[in-house]
Parts: structure tokens; sequence; C-alpha cells
């Protein structure tokens, strides 16, 4: 076989094709949702995937607060954070934190499937979720599809 016709393409951030799209979260169970939200932002359903590079597409989510947890997750389940002072650490189960902010228990589980590393950051940033069925990211005409 010839070696020299065909070469490995790497993406690189003027060659990557990213596009928009729109996710309806409503009654989508949550760890089944945020998995595959998680692989089209970082671009793993692409033919052009390149592991060191943002080529994944921006990501819109609608409907956040009426995402599903399967068992008794929603009143068992905890969140954990540490202010920095002893004695400052604090537990929010899912519940509590949607009627707060209804939109961060999907930010919280698509964030923690991302790269913890400089690359994770700048793709979380091509995540945006919203509570409502409306969003303000109509001038990108994003695409509609099926989780």
């Amino acid at each position: 076989m010839n070696t020299l016709s065909y070469k490995t393409v790497s993406a690189n951030k003027a060659t990557a094709n990213k596009e928009w799209v729109v996710v309806d979260a409503q009654g989508e169970i949550l760890g089944r949702l945020s998995s595959k939200i998680a692989m089209i932002i970082r671009g793993k359903n692409k033919p052009s995937f390149t592991p060191h590079v943002d080529c994944g597409d921006n990501v819109i989510v609608i409907n956040a607060d009426k995402v599903k947890l399967t068992g008794n997750k929603f009143a068992n389940k905890q969140y954990v954070s540490y202010t920095g002072y002893p004695g400052g650490q604090k537990f929010i189960s899912p519940k509590e934190l949607m009627a707060k902010h209804p939109t961060r228990v999907v930010e919280k589980a698509i964030r923690g499937m991302l790269p913890k590393n400089s690359l994770g950051r700048a793709l979380y940033k091509n995540l945006f979720v919203y509570a409502g069925t409306e969003h303000p990211h109509a001038a990108q005409n994003p695409q509609t599809i099926k989780p």
C-alpha cells in the first residue's frame, strides 16, 4: 500500500468547522443528556476530531429546568462546595439548587464531563444553558438536534 496517498489530518483553530446547535432538555435524563452534549462540545462526533483543539460545536440548551433525575437522586444527591474557611463546607441537593438556579444542575453535569485543564475551561464557554424555551442566539441560525 502506498503510504503517501493518505495523511492524518489534524484540525487547528483556523480549520475547525464550528456550528451552533440547540438541544431541548425537556423530559430528558440528566446524565444521558449531559454525556451527549459534552461529546458535541468536545467535537468527538466529527471526523476531524483533534484532542488538543477546540473543534466542537457551540451548544444551546433550552428547558434546563425540566430535566429529570432517576431514582431518588433529586432529593438524595449532594453537591459539595467549600468556601475556603474552616467549617465552610456546604452541601446542596439538586432540588434546592433547581429552586435557586434552574440551569446550574445541567451546567455542573456537563462541566464535570469536560477535560480538567485549560482546554476544558475554553470548551465550557461554548455552552449556553437557559431555563425556558427562549434564547438570544437566533442570529447564529442554530440547528435543532434530538439528544
